[in-house]
Protein backbone atom coordinates (compact mmCIF):
# COMPACT_ATOMS: atom_id res chain seq x y z
CA UNK A 1 0.00 0.00 0.00
CA UNK A 2 1.39 3.45 -0.88
CA UNK A 3 1.78 6.33 1.54
CA UNK A 4 -1.21 8.08 -0.04
CA UNK A 5 -3.43 4.99 0.32
CA UNK A 6 -2.54 4.16 3.93
CA UNK A 7 -5.43 4.94 6.29
CA UNK A 8 -4.34 7.23 9.17
CA UNK A 9 -4.36 5.83 12.67
CA UNK A 10 -4.43 7.51 16.08
CA UNK A 11 -2.90 5.92 19.16
CA UNK A 12 -4.25 6.77 22.61
CA UNK A 13 -2.04 6.13 25.62
CA UNK A 14 -3.59 6.90 29.00
CA UNK A 15 -3.71 4.75 32.14
CA UNK A 16 -7.27 5.89 32.95
CA UNK A 17 -9.75 3.60 31.23
CA UNK A 18 -12.50 6.24 31.13
CA UNK A 19 -10.17 8.68 29.34
CA UNK A 20 -9.01 6.02 26.87
CA UNK A 21 -12.57 5.07 26.06
CA UNK A 22 -13.74 8.67 25.63
CA UNK A 23 -10.82 9.58 23.39
CA UNK A 24 -11.16 6.42 21.31
CA UNK A 25 -14.85 7.19 20.78
CA UNK A 26 -14.04 10.77 19.77
CA UNK A 27 -11.41 9.66 17.28
CA UNK A 28 -13.73 7.09 15.72
CA UNK A 29 -16.43 9.74 15.38
CA UNK A 30 -14.01 11.62 13.12
CA UNK A 31 -13.75 8.56 10.88
CA UNK A 32 -10.22 7.63 11.96
CA UNK A 33 -8.75 4.33 13.05
CA UNK A 34 -7.76 4.22 16.70
CA UNK A 35 -5.91 1.91 19.08
CA UNK A 36 -5.78 2.52 22.83
CA UNK A 37 -3.10 1.47 25.34
CA UNK A 38 -2.94 1.55 29.13
CA UNK A 39 0.85 1.61 29.39
CA UNK A 40 3.99 2.70 27.58
CA UNK A 41 5.19 -0.90 27.63
CA UNK A 42 2.10 -2.08 25.76
CA UNK A 43 2.46 0.69 23.19
CA UNK A 44 6.15 -0.03 22.59
CA UNK A 45 5.38 -3.72 22.13
CA UNK A 46 3.13 -2.94 19.19
CA UNK A 47 4.83 -3.35 15.78
CA UNK A 48 5.33 -0.15 13.84
CA UNK A 49 2.44 0.73 11.55
CA UNK A 50 2.97 1.83 7.95
CA UNK A 51 0.48 4.70 7.95
CA UNK A 52 0.22 8.37 8.90
CA UNK A 53 -0.11 8.38 12.68
CA UNK A 54 -0.51 10.53 15.75
CA UNK A 55 -0.11 9.70 19.45
CA UNK A 56 -2.32 11.12 22.20
CA UNK A 57 -0.11 10.69 25.25
CA UNK A 58 -0.80 11.34 28.92
CA UNK A 59 2.09 13.05 30.70
CA UNK A 60 1.77 10.90 33.82
CA UNK A 61 1.61 7.13 33.44
CA UNK A 62 1.70 4.34 35.99
CA UNK A 63 4.75 2.80 34.32
CA UNK A 64 6.65 6.03 33.80
CA UNK A 65 6.45 9.49 32.30
CA UNK A 66 5.06 10.47 28.94
CA UNK A 67 8.19 12.60 28.51
CA UNK A 68 10.34 9.50 29.01
CA UNK A 69 8.37 7.73 26.29
CA UNK A 70 8.82 10.75 24.02
CA UNK A 71 12.59 10.46 24.45
CA UNK A 72 12.45 6.72 23.89
CA UNK A 73 10.56 7.16 20.64
CA UNK A 74 13.14 9.72 19.52
CA UNK A 75 15.92 7.22 20.25
CA UNK A 76 14.08 4.68 18.10
CA UNK A 77 13.84 7.27 15.28
CA UNK A 78 10.06 7.06 15.45
CA UNK A 79 8.77 10.30 13.97
CA UNK A 80 5.19 9.90 15.16
CA UNK A 81 3.79 13.32 16.21
CA UNK A 82 2.77 13.52 19.87
CA UNK A 83 -0.13 15.41 21.42
CA UNK A 84 0.35 15.50 25.19
CA UNK A 85 -2.66 15.50 27.50
CA UNK A 86 -2.55 16.17 31.22
CA UNK A 87 -4.62 17.13 34.19
CA UNK A 88 -1.85 19.32 35.57
CA UNK A 89 -0.89 22.75 34.21
CA UNK A 90 2.89 22.36 34.57
CA UNK A 91 4.56 25.04 32.44
CA UNK A 92 8.03 23.51 32.70
CA UNK A 93 6.74 20.11 31.56
CA UNK A 94 4.85 21.61 28.64
CA UNK A 95 7.91 23.60 27.53
CA UNK A 96 10.08 20.47 27.72
CA UNK A 97 7.57 18.49 25.69
CA UNK A 98 7.24 21.15 23.00
CA UNK A 99 11.00 21.63 22.72
CA UNK A 100 11.31 17.88 22.18
CA UNK A 101 8.90 18.07 19.25
CA UNK A 102 5.39 17.67 20.66
CA UNK A 103 2.79 19.43 18.53
CA UNK A 104 0.37 20.28 21.34
CA UNK A 105 -0.05 20.19 25.11
CA UNK A 106 -3.72 19.93 26.10
CA UNK A 107 -5.19 20.25 29.59
CA UNK A 108 -7.98 18.08 30.95
CA UNK A 109 -10.93 18.33 30.79
CA UNK A 110 -10.33 18.06 27.07
CA UNK A 111 -12.32 19.99 24.50
CA UNK A 112 -13.28 17.71 21.60
CA UNK A 113 -12.61 20.35 18.96
CA UNK A 114 -9.10 21.05 20.30
CA UNK A 115 -8.25 17.35 20.37
CA UNK A 116 -9.44 16.75 16.80
CA UNK A 117 -7.61 19.83 15.53
CA UNK A 118 -4.39 18.66 17.18
CA UNK A 119 -4.83 15.18 15.72
CA UNK A 120 -5.38 16.65 12.25
CA UNK A 121 -2.14 18.65 12.54
CA UNK A 122 -0.27 15.60 13.74
CA UNK A 123 -1.47 13.38 10.92
CA UNK A 124 -0.74 16.10 8.34
CA UNK A 125 2.80 16.48 9.70
CA UNK A 126 3.41 12.73 9.68
CA UNK A 127 2.00 12.40 6.16
CA UNK A 128 4.36 15.12 4.92
CA UNK A 129 7.30 13.43 6.66
CA UNK A 130 6.44 10.07 5.07
CA UNK A 131 6.16 11.66 1.64
CA UNK A 132 9.61 13.22 2.05
CA UNK A 133 11.02 9.87 3.13
CA UNK A 134 9.45 8.12 0.15
CA UNK A 135 10.79 10.75 -2.24
CA UNK A 136 14.28 10.42 -0.79
CA UNK A 137 14.11 6.62 -1.05
CA UNK A 138 13.13 6.88 -4.73
CA UNK A 139 15.95 9.33 -5.39
CA UNK A 140 18.40 7.06 -3.60
CA UNK A 141 17.28 4.10 -5.73
CA UNK A 142 17.82 6.09 -8.92
CA UNK A 143 21.22 7.27 -7.73
CA UNK A 144 22.28 3.72 -6.93
CA UNK A 145 21.42 2.75 -10.52
CA UNK A 146 24.21 5.05 -11.76
CA UNK A 147 27.61 3.59 -12.58
CA UNK A 148 30.61 4.81 -10.54
CA UNK A 149 31.68 7.01 -13.47
CA UNK A 150 28.18 8.47 -13.84
CA UNK A 151 28.20 9.34 -10.15
CA UNK A 152 31.51 11.14 -10.58
CA UNK A 153 30.10 13.08 -13.50
CA UNK A 154 26.94 13.95 -11.59
CA UNK A 155 28.97 15.19 -8.62
CA UNK A 156 31.01 17.48 -10.88
CA UNK A 157 28.01 18.71 -12.87
CA UNK A 158 25.93 19.68 -9.81
CA UNK A 159 29.02 21.45 -8.44
CA UNK A 160 28.76 23.75 -11.44
CA UNK A 161 31.70 22.51 -13.51
CA UNK A 162 31.26 22.77 -17.31
CA UNK A 163 31.83 19.65 -19.45
CA UNK A 164 35.34 20.73 -20.43
CA UNK A 165 36.48 21.03 -16.81
CA UNK A 166 34.77 17.76 -15.86
CA UNK A 167 36.62 16.04 -18.71
CA UNK A 168 39.94 17.47 -17.54
CA UNK A 169 39.23 16.54 -13.92
CA UNK A 170 38.30 12.94 -14.74
CA UNK A 171 40.83 12.51 -17.53
CA UNK A 172 38.35 11.53 -20.26
CA UNK A 173 37.08 13.10 -23.48
CA UNK A 174 34.54 15.90 -23.41
CA UNK A 175 32.13 14.08 -25.73
CA UNK A 176 32.28 11.11 -23.37
CA UNK A 177 31.31 13.44 -20.52
CA UNK A 178 28.32 14.61 -22.56
CA UNK A 179 27.23 11.00 -22.99
CA UNK A 180 27.55 10.26 -19.27
CA UNK A 181 25.73 13.48 -18.44
CA UNK A 182 22.81 12.50 -20.67
CA UNK A 183 22.58 9.08 -19.00
CA UNK A 184 22.64 10.71 -15.57
CA UNK A 185 19.76 13.01 -16.52
CA UNK A 186 17.70 10.10 -17.87
CA UNK A 187 18.35 7.72 -14.97
CA UNK A 188 17.65 10.42 -12.38
CA UNK A 189 14.51 11.51 -14.28
CA UNK A 190 15.79 15.08 -14.07
CA UNK A 191 13.98 17.60 -16.28
CA UNK A 192 16.79 20.16 -16.09
CA UNK A 193 20.14 20.89 -14.49
CA UNK A 194 18.32 22.81 -11.73
CA UNK A 195 16.20 19.72 -11.07
CA UNK A 196 19.32 17.55 -10.88
CA UNK A 197 20.93 20.00 -8.46
CA UNK A 198 17.84 19.85 -6.20
CA UNK A 199 17.99 16.06 -6.25
CA UNK A 200 21.69 16.12 -5.41
CA UNK A 201 21.05 18.44 -2.45
CA UNK A 202 18.47 16.02 -1.05
CA UNK A 203 20.92 13.13 -1.46
CA UNK A 204 23.91 15.05 -0.14
CA UNK A 205 25.78 14.55 -3.42
CA UNK A 206 28.41 17.01 -4.62
CA UNK A 207 28.82 18.82 -1.30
Amino acid sequence: MSVAEAAPIVFVLDDEESVRTALATLVRSAGLRVEAFASAEAFLARPLVDAPSCLLLDVRLRDGSGLDLQLRLAELNTEIPIVFITGYGDVRTSVTAMKAGAIEFLLKPLASEEVLEAIARGIARHSAYRERQMETACLRSRYESLTPREREVMSCVVAGLPNKQVAAKLGIREDTIKGHRGKVMRKMLADSLADLVRQAEKLGVGR
